[in-house]
């Protein structure tokens, strides 16, 4: 068993309709799925000053529909998809997007929270910075290497703390509910451990990936300092004036510290890392780092996704160490398959058994406050630019199909136990 950690699922919007909800085939009435984000795009008209009713009427089908079967969600507001009205405003580098966010997260903490009383403001907003801003292949395609995922991510924590005080100030009291925001996170393990340099390596890309986002709203307000330190250096190096990362006013840091309810975290897979110079002061984030990635040859890779289980737990026991011991959701974890694929997925399977076991060890040997697991995803989805290739879902959905009819894997009808056991039920 793993005594008082609930699994759960994630039920992506894309795969999702209005047809008769099937989750209880999974999910008891007392599960909490993390359930589909609500997207701006998908509320907000083109001139983005007002809301759309067919919009707001298919998440209350959604939410209603979900509670009448027991089900109750966990909501994200931003998962990467921006109204181009907003975009062509600056988006995530103009600080106007701060007061859009705020009035969008106010408008849904209204309309919906009567009913929703878990939120998610921003989804993994270290990988979209990065991936938007720095690598140009999320949208809105623009690389800017060395300097604009910085500004976006300065933006992206100060919308999330503003929505934060919002929900704070104007609905905790009768709504009693709780928000944070989703930061990915995989565990780094130094290439060589006897290594002093890539044991420093670790911790900068720790800082970098985790840090970045957590120690301002869990700590203090403000960036790690060995992020402001590193970019600092580097940006004297390539001859700019002041640094490429932006900094916190006073009076920011204190609006941004300590706005979250939860540690909400998504871990997928771990890597190796090493320490590498950055002598020719090369512009760049990971340059910036002066670490090289990599993953261990001998681990089984699905993709991008390396399978490491054990990394989850030392991911999770970092966070108890460094976050004062925090309630800890982890609201994405799963493995993906690629087609063609078969139903019976009993190796996927072997992969998520052990995983449980090590989030059994994180909690009972390591006093891990873990509270949720949300396995990604209940259904097969759209994976972003991966398109619906890489399947995560527990469900197979044929997407050539326009019923898109659902079919169980071996691994949803094996987590459906672990769901009626909250853990596992012995040696497999």
């Amino acid at each position: 068993m793993v005594n008082n950690c609930p699994f759960f699922v994630f039920v992506p919007l894309s795969s999702l309709n209005l047809g008769p909800i099937r989750k209880r085939q999974i999910c008891s009435p007392t599960q909490l799925p993390k359930m589909p984000w609500f997207q701006s795009a998908h509320l907000q008209p083109p001139c983005a000053n007002s809301f759309q009713s067919k919009g707001i009427s298919y998440y209350n089908k959604i939410i209603d529909d979900l509670l009448a079967n027991g089900v109750t969600p966990i909501v994200t507001l931003y998962h990467f998809d921006l109204p181009q009205a907003l975009e062509d405003q600056g988006g995530w580098l103009s600080e106007a997007i701060i007061e859009s966010f705020d009035k969008y997260a106010r408008f849904c903490f209204s309309t919906f929270g009567d009913r929703v009383k878990q939120w998610i403001t921003i989804n993994e907003p270290n990988i979209f910075a990065v991936m938007a801003y720095e690598f140009g292949v999320f949208p809105p395609g623009v690389p800017h290497v060395g300097t604009k995922a910085y500004q976006a991510a300065h933006n992206l924590i100060k919308a999330h703390a503003r929505s934060w005080h919002s929900y704070d100030s104007l609905f905790r009291k009768e709504q009693k509910g709780m928000v944070s925001l989703s930061i990915f996170a995989g565990w780094a393990e130094p290439a060589e451990p006897c290594s002093v340099s890539d044991q420093e390596a670790v911790k900068r890309a720790m800082a970098f990936q985790l840090d970045f986002f957590a120690k301002p709203i869990f700590i203090d307000g403000d960036y790690p300092e060995v992020v402001k330190s590193q970019v600092a250096l580097m940006s004297k190096k390539q001859g700019y004036s002041s640094s490429r990362l932006p900094e916190f006013t006073e009076e920011e840091k204190r609006m941004i510290k300590g706005t979250a309810d939860f540690f909400a975290v998504q871990y997928y897979t771990t890597r190796l890392v090493k320490n590498q110079e950055n002598r020719k002061g090369e512009l760049g984030l990971l340059q910036d780092v002066e670490v090289e990635v990599f993953p261990d040859p001998s681990w089984i890779s699905l993709n991008w996704v390396c399978v490491v289980p054990w990394g989850i737990r030392k991911l999770l026991k970092y966070i108890k160490d460094t976050y004062n011991n925090p309630v800890i959701y982890i609201t994405e974890n799963g493995f993906p398959q690629g087609d063609p694929t078969s139903f019976d997925d009993t190796q996927r399977w072997e992969y998520f058994r052990q995983t449980v076991q090590e989030l059994f060890k994180a909690i009972q040997l390591d006093k891990v406050n873990l509270q949720v697991y949300c396995a990604w995803s209940l259904l097969d989805n759209f994976e972003w630019n991966q398109g619906y290739n890489s399947r995560f879902g527990l469900f197979h959905v044929d997407f050539e199909d326009p019923a898109r009819p659902r079919v169980p894997y071996t691994s949803a009808k094996e987590y459906a136990k672990i769901i009626r056991n909250n853990g596992l039920e012995g040696p497999p």
